[in-house]
């Protein structure tokens, strides 16, 4: 069965379709011997390469899950629903890349590509996540100058967070680590009760109008 260019030098590579795009654009991408093209479709009798390398299928898999409040990242529930009950038994073996906790809900990845697991979740790499968050009470403005400047001091060292007012006492909220409940933490400090957290965005995936509770093979 014949595959866009773009989905399989992503699943060869570990790397988003974006940044395939990307590669396939710039011309770095042979097919056959020849400059890929977007358009163009592998089958198997098909060789591709890139950086000289042969790029070869694995039977790697990744899905992005709008994961809802309410369901756990852990196999064990503890007596809780988990988000593996959100998918089929096929794809009870991917890992997630990160975590969202019990309270919070939106973009989760799941896979069994440890590379792109590591690429991903390392904080050598740097990974761009953006969240939206709501607040029981408006943000002042100082404080919201201190978590985007100096930062707040946390017991795992120092948080600090962008920041995009929305509307009201809802923000928008981008980093590039991703500590324990660091978001929440860092509002608590300053005594602010996060009551919705939504990620939305970790690196090239983004979650767009993928309703909640359900996936989709990236």
């Amino acid at each position: 069965m014949a595959v866009r260019i773009n989905k399989f030098v992503a699943q060869t590579t570990g790397i988003s379709r974006r940044q395939a795009d990307q590669l396939i654009i710039e011309g770095k991408v042979l097919l056959n011997n020849r400059k890929a093209l977007l358009g163009d479709q592998v089958s198997e009798s098909d060789q591709v390469s890139y950086q000289g390398k042969k790029l070869i299928k694995t039977n790697h898999q990744t899905i992005v899950l709008n994961k809802p409040v309410g369901y756990v990242c852990s196999r064990n529930g503890q007596g809780s629903p988990t988000v593996y009950e959100l998918l089929p038994p096929s794809l009870s073996s991917l890992k997630p890349i990160g975590r969202l906790d019990k309270d919070s809900s939106g973009l989760l990845l799941l896979t069994n590509d440890g590379n792109l697991a590591l690429t991903l979740s390392h904080p050598r790499y740097a990974k761009l996540k953006v969240y939206l968050v709501s607040l029981d009470k408006p943000l002042m403005p100082g404080d919201a100058k201190q978590i985007s400047g100096r930062g707040v001091v946390l017991s795992d060292g120092v948080s600090r967070l962008a920041l995009e007012h929305i509307e009201d006492n809802s923000w928008k909220v981008i980093m590039h680590e991703g500590r324990n409940r660091q978001i929440r933490r860092t509002f608590e400090a300053l005594g602010y009760r996060v009551i919705r957290l939504h990620r939305n965005q970790i690196g090239d995936y983004i979650l767009g109008t993928l309703p909640s509770g359900k996936y989709k093979e990236v």
